[in-house]
């Protein structure tokens, strides 16, 4: 299943910092705010990240959840939670399953953010995001859509 605009997001089970299995499909009812990045505890990554945590607040808000993405291992993800204080869930897509569906690897992943409404379907994609002002743009629709 591919990532379209307007239709069901797809679905994926993957383990969070603590090892647990999360499901994409455990949010319905929350809007989800799942951003795909490449490497814990890289300058453009970190400043991401940092941006989330810093207007998480803001999301909550919008009965939203922040959910990161990407190939690192559960342990990298549980340090770079640790270091930089992120009070949302990063999901270790180590095969880049999860990736492949939402058309962002590429032998690499294509920093992007998909807008999930609460009914699971898959509302606005960034793609090939630019980290300076993005997490504000994210807020910015999502502020429209409520």
């Amino acid at each position: 299943m591919r990532a379209e605009v307007g239709k069901q997001a797809p679905d994926f089970t993957l383990q969070n910092q603590d090892g647990e299995q999360v499901s994409l499909s455990d949010y319905k009812g929350k809007n989800v705010v799942l951003y795909f990045y490449p490497k814990d505890m890289t300058p453009g990554c970190t400043n991401e990240a940092c941006d989330f945590r810093d207007n998480k607040e803001k999301f909550s808000d919008l009965d939203a959840v922040i959910i990161g993405v990407s190939p690192d291992p559960v342990e990298s993800h549980q340090k770079f939670i640790d270091k930089h204080d992120l009070p949302f869930m990063l999901l270790a897509d180590v095969d880049n399953k999860a990736a492949e569906d939402y058309g962002v690897w590429n032998g690499g992943i294509e920093r992007s953010t998909f807008i999930i409404d609460k009914e699971g379907n898959l509302q606005k994609e960034f793609r090939k995001v630019k980290v300076d002002g993005h997490v504000e743009e994210a807020l910015g629709y999502l502020r429209e859509a409520s």
